[in-house]
C-alpha cells in the first residue's frame, strides 16, 4: 500500500503546482529526496549564474521539481491547485521566506483507497523551515511521539 503525499509550491501564498505522489511520500522517502534536491539549487532573479542549480523564481523552481520526480510512468501526477482530499497522508509545502527556500511538512491519517483522512487545517506541522535544517529521522521521532491527527473523513461519518 502507498503512503500517498502532496507537494505544494506557493508563491506569495498562492499555490502554483500541486504534485501528488501516490507511494513513498513519507519524510524519509519523498521528504528527504525533496529537501535534497531544493537544497541543491538556490533561489535567483536572473539567469546569470551556471555554477550550480538555479531557480529563477518559484515558478522555475516548481517546474524543475516536477522534472526531477517525474522519471517514468505512474507515482507522480499534477492536480490542480488547491487539491486535498486524495488521501494524502502528508503535505509538503515549498515556499521562499526571506529569499531563501523553506519547506514545512504536514501529517494527517489516511483511510484505505485513497478517501480522504485528516483535513488539512487538522494536520500537525512536524516541520517548517529551510530546507538545509531538514531532518527526517527527527521529524519521523516527532511524529510518533504525537497523538495521532483525527480521521475527519470517518468522524464525519459516523455522525
Amino acid at each position: 500500500m502507498g503512503t500517498r503525499s502532496l507537494t505544494i509550491v506557493e508563491e506569495e501564498g498562492i499555490e502554483i503546482v500541486t504534485m501528488y505522489r501516490q507511494y513513498d511520500g513519507y519524510p524519509t522517502g519523498h521528504g528527504q529526496e525533496l529537501a535534497g534536491f531544493l537544497a541543491g539549487g538556490e533561489l535567483v532573479n536572473g539567469l546569470g549564474r551556471k555554477e550550480k542549480l538555479v531557480f529563477n523564481g518559484m515558478g522555475c523552481l516548481a517546474a524543475a521539481m516536477v522534472a526531477h520526480f517525474k522519471t517514468d510512468p505512474g507515482n507522480i501526477y499534477l492536480y490542480p491547485p488547491g487539491s486535498r482530499d486524495c488521501g494524502e497522508e502528508y503535505i509538503y509545502k515549498v515556499f521562499k521566506h526571506d529569499g531563501k527556500i523553506w519547506l514545512s511538512v504536514l501529517s494527517g491519517y489516511m483511510t484505505v483507497f485513497g478517501l480522504p483522512g485528516t483535513k488539512e487545517e487538522n494536520m500537525p506541522c512536524l516541520f517548517s523551515g529551510p530546507v538545509a535544517d531538514y531532518n527526517a529521522a527527527a521529524i519521523e521521532k516527532t511524529e510518533q511521539e504525537q497523538e495521532p491527527p483525527p480521521n475527519d473523513y470517518i468522524e464525519s461519518q459516523a455522525s
